[in-house]
């Protein structure tokens, strides 16, 4: 054995001299170096952009999808979705530890990973033949390296799998929203949610909430998801919207807060074009979080600038310390809000 880049440097197989994210493709051997772990895979939880892309593309043809996630893995190996450049996450059960991995885990161990697909060693080896192409969650076989600063977290003995990998792809977003409420601001400020009925939205809330914010509102597309997060009941407001159309945005919050915009807005919107209708939506000085890999950078900031919005604008990584342990702190303490993703989890399978 010997020993590999702690960023996994030397798994990539062009172009030379990069780092495995932005690599276009990676050596997915099962074999691994002293300091890397194997993870024998067993479900794939799809970044929501990368999802939708795929399913508008194909018309909602589950074989068309399937086809092309394969496609990308054996191309790449790994899932990185071209279009959206995000990939998700996954299960799988430590089968390899080598003997200089820093990650501290044990053969056997039930994990999830904190790290995205789009840098992760993937092979598979059952062809997705139990995936119907139609949901965010990926039944597979197949095998995924863990590098030396790669992240993972155990699987909790008390939540059931489906749910733990739901929280734990987003996981970040709630950890990153308590940083900012808390921490930006000297006084409580208020905070709206965009996309607040999916994963990242809802755990966005129950996060400004936790946090103290003076005043949370809630964003959604329609009636339907109005009603949830009424009973979810962490939202001060709730306001309907299109978050494609600025000015619709922009009107939505201001209005639920009587006439000014939020002091931190969250972006959790899984399509494109929510950028400018987010700084609109935001209070001068305020700070704007954009945790979907939907949106588009030079957009938001060439936007607030041709608006002549004085805005901060933060690019959730993903990657908070402590984020996955809070994260189920907050599944825990919010029964509706588990309630709420167990329908999810029950509608996409």
């Amino acid at each position: 054995m010997s020993t590999g880049s702690p960023v996994g440097s030397h798994r990539v197989v062009s172009p030379a001299g990069a780092l495995p994210q932005a690599a276009v493709r990676l050596d997915p051997d099962p074999e691994i170096r002293d300091d890397e772990v194997r993870v024998s895979v067993e479900r794939l939880n799809l970044d929501a952009a990368s999802f939708r892309q795929l399913r508008t593309k194909h018309g909602g043809d589950g074989r068309a999808v399937r086809a092309e996630v394969l496609a990308i893995i054996a191309a790449r190996g790994k899932m990185q979705n071209p279009v959206t450049g995000s990939g998700g996450m996954l299960i799988g059960t430590v089968d390899a530890v080598g003997p200089r991995s820093p990650l501290g885990l044990k053969l056997g161990q039930k994990i999830a990973t904190l790290v995205s697909l789009t840098l992760t060693p993937l092979l598979i080896t059952d062809g997705l033949e139990r995936w119907d192409g139609e949901s965010e969650q990926v039944p597979v076989a197949g095998t995924a390296i863990l590098f030396g600063r790669s992240i993972a977290a155990p699987i909790p003995d008390d939540m059931p799998e489906a749910l733990a990998l739901a929280v734990f792809d987003v996981c970040g977003a709630p950890a990153l929203v308590r940083r900012v409420v808390s921490r930006r601001y000297h006084s409580a400020p208020t905070v709206a949610v965009i996309g607040a009925a999916g994963k990242s939205g809802s755990l966005s809330l129950a996060a400004a909430k936790d946090a103290h914010a003076a005043k949370v509102v809630a964003v959604v597309r329609d009636q339907v998801e109005a009603a949830q997060m009424r009973r979810l009941g962490l939202a001060d407001k709730v306001a309907v919207a299109d978050a494609t159309d600025p000015l619709a945005l922009s009107h939505a919050v201001t209005e639920a807060l009587r006439g000014r915009g939020a002091d931190v807005t969250v972006v959790c919107v899984d399509v494109p074009g929510c950028e400018h209708g987010a700084v609109l939506a935001t209070a001068t000085g305020g700070t704007v979080v954009f945790f979907s890999m939907a949106t588009s950078f030079p957009q938001a900031a060439l936007g607030a600038e041709g608006l002549a919005a004085d805005v901060e604008m933060l690019i959730g990584n993903g990657y908070v310390p402590g984020h996955a342990d809070y994260a189920l702190h907050l599944m825990n303490a919010h029964p509706r809000l588990k309630e709420l993703f167990n329908t999810r989890i029950g509608a996409h399978a």
